[in-house]
């Protein structure tokens, strides 16, 4: 059953079938052609088997987005072992608990990131081997009896090792959600798992070809990211761009330029930055430009149509979750309404649900609930958590849409975001939209807040664009109120507008709505976290 290893369809087959040298990765440094990923990941993997990591035990990577990272992350698949991508921005306290909670037996680590990491290291008596990688290929310093040079690794390994036979329903690797409402949990994926999102979201969707050249801004520890950068363009045959360092609207922009992608992956506030951007025009850089898809959070309306005017290519903009790995609803290449997030990704079903788990009706807003064959196994060492999320079937995102009569789902918030204001649900997300199209407004965030009188009311943290800065802050506060009545109604305006330089983000663009609800103190009563899977 070699065919059910991830590894044999998605590295091995290529240079079989004559495709051995196309480039299938490339960083700012080093390219990496399909016989060379698939030669130094068979060296990984003999390497991992040769100091003594067994089958399904787990190896830990922190690596910067480089060609090192899939030759890492496939050798580890091929040898029966368990890959755990770690978010390289945690804090080292995060990481270890994830390292802990793992159990990982090896950690394969950037060279820049292990001095951060050392004292937390030295505290986990199941970690037996560390392995250093530096971004440029180069020869790292090791320091511990028990670390190695990744170089020298697979430099000393054997290539002829035939993929190990397992099961598609074997668990392949894991990803850990952000832990925005809780600590981290270790999401378990299946070997079929990688397949599936590329045969759904990658074939009917994005339409990967194999002259395509992928570059996403989402690093490969994310489920966004994976499977933009990794899954996508080896299920075809194609290339990807990866960058290490921070993705900033500066540095995104000379990689459009430099690499000429045909695809690029982005969050909406990477796009709303860029078209910030004095310059930016059409292709946002690359000639060659022809697809651009959005998730992380839904994309604002007004973004998506500015886009398209400067750049002149849609954005599709669709949402998954770490437990699903990828994107199960999204608009599509013929078929772009914007401020909606589109429709079903052929392959997945959904409904939305009310509180008694009855499916609502089209205008009415209801819990997201998604079947689909990129389903986790479910979450390590979490059994409550794992029942009220995958059911049967079912995963429960923790999302709530409105389906409108055409099918389309239009995003209203978190289940535990939506705020009842005079008796009436309003989804903090359409306020944001409503802020986001005043032409003085950057990026808007909205929380719930109480009044003096303890009732429920929205409250808006804006961040303005340059050209506003000079601008009395009452006076555009009380033009911003008056906008969102008029946009939506008049009482879902935000009762408060707070003007900030920047808001909170994960490391993949999204707004931590959750810091800011803390920093007020909001006082509103939040649901359990029956229905929280993470969004990519």
């Amino acid at each position: 059953m070699t065919a059910g290893n991830a590894a044999a369809w998605f590295v091995s087959r290529h240079p079989a079938e004559g495709r051995g040298e196309r480039v299938a990765f490339v960083d700012p440094w080093r390219s990496l052609t399909y016989n060379e990923l698939d030669a130094d990941s068979a060296r990984f993997g003999n390497a991992l088997r040769a100091v003594g990591i067994q089958r399904e035990q787990r190896i830990a990577l922190v690596m910067l987005d480089t060609v090192d990272f899939p030759i890492v992350f496939w050798g580890t698949l091929r040898a029966g072992i368990v890959p755990v991508p770690i978010n390289t921005l945690l804090p080292a306290e995060q990481v270890g608990y994830i390292l802990a909670d793992s159990r990982a037996a090896a950690l394969v680590i950037s060279a820049s990131l292990l001095p951060g990491l050392r004292p937390v290291l030295r505290g986990l008596p199941e970690l037996r081997r560390i392995i250093v990688a530096a971004p440029e290929g180069s020869l790292p310093p090791v320091q511990e009896p028990h670390e190695a040079a990744l170089p020298l690794v697979l430099a000393g390994a054997p290539t002829e090792v035939a993929v190990v036979d397992c099961s598609p329903d074997e668990i392949a690797f894991w990803l850990y959600s952000s832990g925005s409402t809780g600590v981290p949990k270790g999401v378990r994926h299946v070997h079929a798992s990688l397949r599936a999102t590329a045969e759904t979201y990658g074939t009917h969707v994005l339409q990967i070809r194999p002259d395509d050249v992928m570059f996403s801004v989402a690093k490969l520890f994310f489920a966004y990211g994976l499977g933009n950068a990794m899954t996508f363009p080896l299920s075809v045959g194609a290339s990807a761009v990866l960058l290490p360092d921070r993705p900033t609207p500066d540095v995104v922009l000379a990689v459009m330029r430099r690499f000429q992608p045909t695809l690029f992956a982005g969050v909406p506030t990477l796009y709303a930055a860029m078209l910030a951007q004095p310059g930016i025009g059409a292709g946002a850089g690359s000639d060659r430009l022809r697809r651009c898809i959005s998730a992380g959070e839904p994309l604002p309306e007004q973004i998506g149509h500015r886009w398209r005017q400067v750049v002149g290519v849609d954005i599709l903009d669709g949402i998954g979750s770490t437990e699903m790995l990828h994107i199960f609803l999204s608009n599509r290449p013929d078929d772009v309404r914007y401020g909606t997030t589109g429709k079903p990704v052929p392959g997945y079903d959904l409904r939305l649900l009310d509180a008694d788990r009855r499916e609502v009706a089209d205008g009415e807003v209801g819990d997201l609930v998604v079947c689909g064959p990129s389903a986790a196994d479910g979450y390590w060492n979490q059994r409550e958590k794992s029942r009220r999320t995958f059911r049967g079937e079912w995963t429960f995102t923790g999302d709530t849409y409105r389906r409108d009569a055409d099918g389309y789902y239009r995003y209203c918030g978190r289940s535990d975001d939506m705020l009842k204001v005079g008796g009436i649900w309003v989804s903090p997300f359409e306020v944001e939209e409503a802020l986001i199209a005043h032409p003085s407004v950057l990026e808007a965030a909205v929380v719930g807040h109480a009044d003096d009188d303890g009732l429920v009311k929205p409250k808006a943290f804006v961040v303005l664009q340059r050209s506003a800065d000079g601008q009395d802050r009452g006076a555009v506060a009380e033009e911003l109120k008056a906008h969102v009545k008029e946009q939506i109604g008049v009482w879902k305006y935000p009762r408060w507008v707070e003007f900030v330089p920047d808001l909170p983000k994960t490391a993949t663009g999204k707004i931590q709505r959750y810091k800011l609800r803390d920093a007020v103190g909001d006082g509103v009563p939040r649901k359990s976290e029956a229905h929280s899977a993470t969004a990519v």
